[in-house]
């Protein structure tokens, strides 16, 4: 199902409805059609941001504390 589709409801204030309303009339495209693709390149964006957010400790950068939880973690 290729075409299949989902609804989602959004409420906003009148002066938010008004410029997003008014943005997608710039674009040439239906709110629906403009709320779609911005919410969804948005979402595309943060996704790929969180997922490339690593976190690397090497073991000089780990402190006496963090050491010893990680050898007691480990069994030893």
């Amino acid at each position: 199902m290729a075409n299949a589709s989902t609804s989602l409801m959004v409420r906003l204030d009148p002066d938010s409805k008004t410029f997003v309303a008014r943005a997608a009339e710039l674009s040439h495209v239906s709110v629906s059609e403009y709320v779609r693709s911005v919410v969804v390149a948005q979402a595309r964006r943060e996704i790929q941001a969180a997922e490339q957010q690593v976190i690397a400790l090497t073991p000089t950068a780990l402190t006496a504390a963090q050491q010893a939880l990680g050898a007691l973690m480990r069994g030893e």
